[in-house]
């Protein structure tokens, strides 16, 4: 025990010192090069951080990309350079993955399996994932997380507040603290698999039903904390069918707005990472008709009311009620509301919710490239938030942001030409905060997880 307390320290020494050299190597390179007057520009700088972050791989990369993802927390130049990062760290070889195994299994986990590919099959910033295939005959997707990840998250935390200095150097006038703290304790639930085995039976459980969505079923006991075992889902990637006839692609973009806003309007619960690689598509007599919706370790549980703050928002756009939107922002969190600063944030909502306020068919950008979509809304609330002052965003802003953006991503990959205000409507049918509440205490207890709020 005393062996294994001494290599995790170790391990977060060692990541400690690592994280620190390369944020303080970044922070002294820009205060040195603007003190001597050699200020490269923000380019020169955003690909100085991005060099930075990215050899050190992992938790803390990942917690500068959802950084990236928030309204104005960072100069477009810094948010562009950190989101084009690749968070996979490089894959376990053969004998870790043994090893790995045995630790989480015993000695004889091999006994367990008809078949197990050492080689993995897809990595990320946390884990990789093996093919595999049951004593029973079914195909398993066995996710291995990697070993000391525990002390490199921690490690990586305990920097983070170096990260919200530059942060704050850059952007003054966001306050981007809260958001650190809901970033911070996503990350820590993702290193808990048996969280994340709950959170897929949740999944599945909301999403009965839909035969154009696809949840894998959860493997219990070939699962533990650093080890989750899920039905292996056929699929191919999402990119494979952008040049597919537009009805196809179309079926996939409704599939993949109905698993993200059906949870959130139902239930109050959100998958916080909608990026493309969570997604695969599923195929019937050669046409793609649905999606596997995978990985399920960033999940976001919101209070009822916070549910009830997005609908009044929306519904307040959508009728034009100023006052109804200023309370909205309340419930969201926002403080010191101002007139000014809610005509700011409207701004911004309204390039977020927009395709959901407009009734027709249409595109996410309607007409707008994609590489410029949402550059000029960006812009005019940087401008304004620098002539309001200093804005506090408040931590159940960061995943409903992130998610409305990365679904927006989605969408112009595929093209897709939808009502989105319809399909969103029909969501919200019979929307009522106190079903809303009851439905998601009973599915809460169901998947063995706490209700929102609690210790």
């Amino acid at each position: 025990m005393k062996d294994d307390e001494a290599n995790r320290l170790s391990a977060r020494a060692a990541r400690y010192f690592a994280v620190g050299a390369q944020a303080g190597g970044f922070a002294a390179r820009l205060a040195g090069a603007r003190f001597l007057g050699l200020d490269g520009g923000r380019e020169s700088d955003a690909e100085a951080l991005a060099r930075a972050l990215g050899g050190l791989k992992g938790p803390l990369m990942k917690a500068a990309q959802l950084l990236a993802t928030i309204p104005e927390a960072l100069p477009v130049e810094y948010a562009q350079a950190l989101a084009s990062l690749q968070s996979e760290a490089p894959p376990m070889g053969a004998a870790f993955v043994r090893r790995r195994m045995a630790a989480e299994l015993g000695p004889d986990w091999r006994k367990n399996f008809a078949a197990f590919d050492l080689h993995p099959a897809a990595a990320a910033s946390l884990g990789q994932v093996h093919r595999a295939r049951g004593l029973d005959g079914a195909d398993l997707a066995c996710k291995l997380q990697y070993p000391d990840m525990a002390s490199a998250v921690e490690a990586d935390l305990a920097q983070l507040d170096m990260v919200m200095a530059l942060q704050k150097r850059m952007e003054p006038a966001i306050d981007a603290r809260e958001a650190a703290g809901e970033i911070a304790e996503r990350l820590r639930e993702e290193l808990d698999y048996r969280r994340e085995a709950k959170h897929a039976r949740l999944y599945k459980a909301m999403l009965a039903g839909r035969d154009d969505i696809s949840v894998p079923g959860v493997h219990d006991a070939l699962s533990t904390g650093r080890l989750l075992t899920l039905d292996w889902l056929e699929g191919e990637k999402i990119l494979n069918v952008v040049k597919a006839p537009e009805a196809e692609r179309n079926r996939v973009a409704q599939a993949i707005f109905g698993a993200w806003w059906s949870p959130f309007a139902h239930y109050g619960v959100i998958h916080g990472d909608p990026h493309l690689g969570n997604y695969t598509v599923f195929r019937e007599e050669g046409a793609a008709i649905g999606i596997n919706l995978l990985d399920y370790g960033c999940v976001r549980i919101f209070s009822p009311a916070f549910v009830g703050g997005v609908v009044q928002l929306y519904r307040g756009l959508l009728h034009g009620r100023r006052d109804r939107v200023a309370e909205a922002f309340s419930i969201w969190g926002f403080r010191n509301l101002t007139h000014e600063l809610i005509d700011i944030l409207t701004l911004w909502a309204r390039f977020i919710l927009g395709p959901l306020l407009d009734d027709r068919t249409r595109t996410i950008a309607d007409g707008v490239s994609p590489g410029a979509y949402g550059r000029s809304e960006a812009a005019e609330v940087r401008r304004k938030l620098r002539e309001k002052g200093p804005v506090i965003i408040p931590r159940e802003f960061v995943f409903m942001d992130r998610a409305a953006i990365g679904l927006g991503g989605a969408f112009l990959h595929l093209a897709a030409r939808l009502n989105f205000h319809r399909l969103f409507e029909e969501a919200l049918e019979n929307f009522d905060l106190d079903v809303l509440a009851a439905r998601q205490a009973a599915a809460l207890a169901a998947a063995g997880l706490d209700p929102p709020g609690a210790a």
